[in-house]
């Protein structure tokens, strides 16, 4: 009889993939206890093909599904979990690799008859001068509850609501989830001993103007729980942005109306906050000469893609998020 299913949301990144399930397939847990459940964010041929090199194992049992369309990850958890055997549901991504006693360690601290929810610890490995890519992954090692290392009972998922699919990418689905577990009294319970490495994965130039479009999130995040969010998340608005972007509006100002004051005032203003956020980005990563160029042209453009993306949300979702 299945005591636990682990649920894997993935699309198209079967390497990835194929890493997480070795390290599921040689936990020290018996293999007839557990399930491994893969879900495709859509139609997804490459990894159904990838599981299909699994088929000679009887245990752990792997079962694949995909959704019809994307609709995001929170949403193919969901589809994961209500389809699981186990009373026990455990989360981690595709690109991580639970510890050989991950699963052990989550059954001994987690009664399937109870409502209650457990969250492991998160490894990041990265280097002594990480990228700004790297930094902001390690970040997940000080998250209270993310879905890359969390397990709870299939009867407190069904309290809580499970996953609000409205969160459509990867960003703050986890976050809600925890809420909603602490709106309902349902424990969380710190569980060092399962460990979970969150690999670094490798990042296209230029990421993190495109990782902005996440902060639509926040606002979404704020409107359903603003207590929890001001407590646990971000209580300070992002004041150095604003300053920025009001900075370069005032030189702009300036320039057309021929006001020279107020043009220069305006550029040497944001001129100086530039630089500086540049520089603090730069404090303690990488210092090749590509990351440089990198941290510059991103730092020029992502106060203003942070702030349409955060009044974005705040239109769509209707809260006063600013």
């Amino acid at each position: 009889m299945i005591s636990i299913s682990v649920i894997i949301p993935t699309y198209k990144r079967s390497n990835l993939l194929k890493k997480c399930i070795k390290a599921l397939l040689t936990q020290r847990f018996d293999k007839a206890l557990y399930e491994i459940i893969v879900v495709s964010d859509g139609p997804d041929d490459e990894t159904r093909r990838m599981l299909n090199d699994w088929t000679g194992y009887n245990f752990p049992l792997i079962r694949f599904f995909s959704l019809p369309q994307k609709k995001g990850p929170a949403a193919a958890r969901n589809y994961g979990w209500l389809n699981a055997k186990g009373n026990i549901i455990a989360f981690t991504d595709d690109d991580c690799l639970p510890d050989a006693n991950w699963l052990k360690e989550i059954v001994t601290h987690c009664k399937p008859d109870e409502d209650i929810a457990v969250t492991g610890r998160v490894i990041v490995p990265v280097t002594k001068r990480p990228t700004d890519y790297e930094l902001n992954t390690a970040n997940l090692q000080e998250a209270d509850f993310i879905t890359a290392n969390c397990a709870c009972t299939k009867r407190a998922l069904h309290k809580a609501g499970g996953f609000d699919e409205k969160f459509c990418m990867a960003w703050r689905e986890d976050s809600d989830l925890e809420f909603k577990l602490i709106n309902n009294a349902i424990p969380i319970k710190r569980l060092p001993s399962a460990v979970v490495v969150h690999p670094v994965r490798h990042s296209a130039w230029g990421i993190s103007v495109k990782e902005q479009k996440k902060t639509m999130y926040d606002a979404l995040l704020y409107k359903k729980h603003p207590h929890l969010f001001r407590k646990k998340i971000k209580p300070a608005h992002p004041v150095l942005y604003y300053l920025i972007i009001a900075s370069c509006l005032a030189a702009l100002a300036g320039l057309v109306s021929g006001n020279d004051m107020l043009r220069n005032t305006g550029l040497i203003t944001w001129m100086a906050l530039t630089i500086y956020f540049v520089c603090k980005r730069l404090a303690v990563t990488k210092l090749t000469a590509s990351h440089i160029i990198e941290m510059v042209v991103t730092s020029l453009i992502i106060p203003f893609a942070s702030i349409f993306w955060r009044w974005y949300g705040a239109i769509k979702y209707r809260v006063l998020f600013i």
